[in-house]
């Protein structure tokens, strides 16, 4: 066996599943390219069955329509194989079909060294060679096209519209390198993990999978992915500005109740009115007006006082009022109205 697949998980899910349908009707443009897509389904999706003494099967298992139609076309592409296809039920509790495509036996041998998973007439399964070869991944189109054959055969990507995550999945840790390694030359950095027996390549940063993307060729989904990556951070810049926002007529609210508070203490020891002109003004001021900005309350005295000015006198009244309560615990009645107003 090449891959058990891991019978994509990504397929249920309907962005990954409209993404390989468009990479499944991309141009396959030379016999190198079709190659080196082939044996990226190989190792994704591939299966050999070794029937006794030097007697090997070879099929491709896929879940996905779009992915099956893509492997046909590209064997002829790339081998000029003619293989079958047929389907079959899951055992799975959804009961999904499962797509076969096999090679015919006679021809297996030769499509196995034609691909180098095995050297001379040695089928043994010890020697297979997992190992993409160089040749497959020298050129910009081959490499473009590695990716493409791994993500329909391992690969998912989630809605856009719940989170950014992207993955290959693959039962072998050369798989995973070789796809991490490719991504590399394009910028794009893919992480590594072993999972549930598997070889995990993930990428979760919006702006690399929009490049993912655009490197199959999966224009129409590079579309789509951008739109809903605009409208999810002008959503997140309204909501930041918002929060902000909120968040500074909390504080206003907040100040001023304190504020007004500090007023009404002196209210109660009659102190407000023996303030002096400016701070008698404001103090009024603030009570009429307790929603108002320390900005606007500036821009109601005469003359008009800026911001950190009404600041400061309102710290002024703040600390007669801190004095009026420290000298009432004081049980110093006699000397707060004085004292107080004076500092």
């Amino acid at each position: 066996m090449i891959s058990d697949s891991t019978h994509m998980k990504g397929d249920a899910m309907t962005f990954s599943s409209k993404i390989k349908d468009e990479l499944s009707r991309t141009e396959i443009s030379d016999v190198l390219s079709a190659k080196a897509e082939a044996a990226a389904f190989i190792r994704t999706v591939g299966y050999i069955t070794i029937k006794g003494l030097n007697k090997v099967e070879f099929e491709f298992l896929t879940e996905n329509a779009a992915v099956a139609r893509r492997i046909f076309k590209v064997l002829k592409a790339a081998y000029n194989i003619n293989a079958s296809v047929s389907v079959s039920k899951s055992n799975r509790l959804k009961k999904q079909n499962n797509y076969i495509i096999k090679i015919d036996e006679k021809l297996t041998k030769q499509f196995l060294k034609d691909t180098q998973i095995v050297r001379d007439n040695d089928i043994n399964i010890m020697n297979f060679n997992y190992h993409v070869p160089e040749e497959l991944t020298e050129s910009d189109l081959c490499r473009r096209a590695y990716i493409r054959g791994s993500f329909m055969g391992s690969g998912s990507i989630s809605n856009p519209e719940k989170s950014y995550h992207a993955e290959f999945v693959s039962n072998k840790e050369v798989q995973s390198k070789t796809i991490q390694d490719i991504l590399k030359t394009y910028g794009i950095i893919g992480k590594n993990i072993y999972r549930k027996n598997n070889y995990v390549t993930y990428i979760k940063e919006s702006e690399q999978i929009s490049d993912l993307l655009a490197l199959m060729g999966a224009n129409n989904a590079v579309l789509y992915f951008e739109n809903i990556r605009a409208v999810k951070e002008t959503r997140n810049q309204i909501n930041r500005v918002i929060n902000c926002e909120t968040a500074n007529l909390d504080k206003i609210v907040d100040t001023s109740m304190r504020q007004i508070n500090n007023i009404k203490i002196l209210k109660k020891y009659k102190v407000i009115d023996q303030l002096p002109d400016n701070l008698r003004e404001l103090a009024y001021l603030r009570l009429k007006h307790s929603n108002a900005s320390l900005k606007e309350l500036g821009q109601m005295l005469d003359p008009p006082l800026g911001k950190s000015g009404v600041n400061h006198r309102l710290r002024k009244i703040e600390e007669i009022a801190e004095d009026l309560i420290e000298h009432e615990k004081r049980g110093v009645k006699s000397e707060i109205t004085k004292s107080s107003v004076k500092k």
